[in-house]
């Protein structure tokens, strides 16, 4: 029961360190990344579709990001909702393939990035912990019931903890590589 419980847990806190991954992959960095954009939803024919499943997204330039649609007719679609992303991006329609420049950050920008960063990871630490402690409370919950001796529960506790602190430094990991990503002129 103990093992299934710490599976669960290793998979949950698995879950959302690639969730955080995933959130900082989407943060820009002065570098064309086409994470940027594929997952930006367009309507097309009256369903919200990600842009990766209308089009082929491509970086032939380290500050360029390309998007081929399939449909032409998407075209002005995903420009208008490129402008609305919030993501300070101007994409450019040639009639082919729309060419989106990534410019460089200011230092300002940088910084304010950096923050959000560090509020990114703060977020995947506070999910991390909040499944230890649902793990605890489980763990406890069958001390009671089960009637497993506190050796046992401690051990059990103590496991928990060190799983917990190995994903806190993954994403601590994470923060600080994307934060030298940012500030890197």
């Amino acid at each position: 029961m103990i093992k299934d419980i710490t599976d669960d847990l290793i998979h949950r806190m698995d879950q959302a360190v690639n969730h955080t991954r995933m959130e900082m992959n989407k943060v820009r960095t002065g570098r064309a990344n086409p994470e940027l954009v594929e997952t930006l939803k367009i309507s097309y024919y009256g369903t919200l579709t990600p842009l990766n499943q209308l089009s082929t997204i491509s970086v032939p330039e380290p500050r360029l990001i390309t998007i081929h649609p399939f449909d032409k007719s998407v075209m002005p679609d995903v420009e208008k909702v490129i402008m609305e992303s919030n993501l300070g991006l101007t994409p450019n329609n040639n009639g082919e393939v729309i060419l989106i420049p990534i410019p460089p950050l200011s230092e300002e920008r940088r910084r304010d990035l950096t923050k959000y960063v560090h509020q990114l990871a703060e977020e995947g630490r506070i999910a991390v912990r909040n499944v230890r402690r649902d793990a605890i409370h489980h763990i406890r919950g069958l001390q009671k019931d089960e009637h497993l001796s506190e050796d046992e529960i401690k051990r059990s506790e103590t496991e928990i903890q060190d799983i917990t602190d190995g994903h806190v430094k993954t994403l601590n990991e994470m923060m600080e590589n994307k934060e030298k990503e940012i500030m890197e002129v």
